[in-house]
């Protein structure tokens, strides 16, 4: 089960996050309380293993926001609305993140894809029906009011190839709390 750990703004979140397991750190671009700059970003990936995939995580990006994101910092994914990369000239070498939202037909697509509620980062859940469907067909990674307490539920009725968490791990908006982080690994991976 690959597990996302998004939204992180401290070294010990990120240390706890890649502790506990977790496939991929997300570091939030866009206006929220979780937003870090390139440089902040940067800074956090300093001590974490090759082997755990750094995701720059965006909402309706500008050209030129992309760019000055990748100038201080250099993810191995990006991640927006699936829409958002037609209209991005993003270099090859980066994999991208699509991010489709509950009640969304998604087209075929090779790649991994963000199955999302309607408002990221809000805890608000995605449609699990939906997803399951997708999931049989597409590499879904289901993100959207994920918690240590429903993940491992979650991941039984959809069947997703991985799961993202950002506001499910939070003491209060924005505020990582590293327990509920240690959790949600666990009780993904343990499914």
């Amino acid at each position: 089960m690959f597990v996302k750990v998004c939204g992180l703004t401290t070294a010990d979140a990120v240390a706890t996050a890649v502790d506990a397991g977790a496939d991929a750190l997300g570091f939030v671009f866009a206006n929220s309380p979780r937003q870090v700059t390139p440089e902040q970003a940067a800074a956090l990936l300093n001590e974490v293993p090759g082997d755990v995939t750094s995701v720059a995580v965006m909402l309706h990006p500008a050209q030129h926001e992309v760019d000055a994101m990748f100038a201080g910092f250099d993810p191995e994914w990006l991640q927006t609305d699936a829409a958002d990369f037609d209209e991005l000239l993003i270099d090859e070498s980066v994999e991208i993140l699509p991010v489709f939202r509950s009640g969304q037909e998604i087209p075929p697509y090779d790649g991994p894809l963000l199955f999302e509620s309607g408002k990221s980062g809000q805890g608000e859940l995605a449609d699990w029906e939906q997803a399951a469907e997708l999931a049989q067909t597409h590499m879904l990674v289901l993100a959207g009011g994920l918690s240590p307490e429903n993940v491992a539920k979650a991941v039984e009725h959809v069947r997703p190839w991985g799961v993202d968490v950002s506001s499910g791990v939070e003491s209060e908006r924005g505020v990582k709390d590293l327990g509920l982080i240690k959790a949600f690994v666990q009780a993904a991976k343990s499914v």
